[in-house]
């Protein structure tokens, strides 16, 4: 079965620190530029960020620039988020998304989707 797991979610305090993780299974993600998005209650999704298949291209959406770092190894099928500084306004459910272009991914179009990993931001 093909299909993206999301982990590393769940409730932290304000200026608190949480790193997802994106696994693959059934599929390598190596070919693949992968996603970050979240959706807060009665709110649409976002784009978080957007890392490229070699990992030389990031996009960060302007509300996480200089919190939020992306990153990936290829050799554990893995994509993650670190979060630091972490703000209630970044409480949502995160979700990776495997996308075949770095473009495709920024665009928030199509995809492979995970389940998605809540994350709570509260005191």
């Amino acid at each position: 079965q093909l299909q993206l797991v999301e982990s590393g979610g769940g409730l932290v305090q304000p200026g608190g620190s949480l790193r997802l993780s994106c696994t693959a299974s059934g599929f390598t993600l190596e070919n693949s530029a992968i996603g970050w998005f979240r959706q807060a209650p009665g709110k649409e999704r976002e784009g978080v960020s957007c890392i490229s298949s070699s990992g030389g291209s990031t996009s960060y959406a302007d509300s996480v620039k200089g919190r939020f770092t992306i990153s990936r190894d290829n050799a554990k099928n893995t994509v993650y988020l670190q979060m630091n500084s972490l703000k209630p306004e970044d409480t949502a459910v995160y979700y990776c998304a495997a996308h075949p272009l770095f473009g495709l991914c920024v665009a928030q179009n199509g995809g492979r989707w995970g389940q998605g990993t809540q994350v709570t931001v509260s005191s």
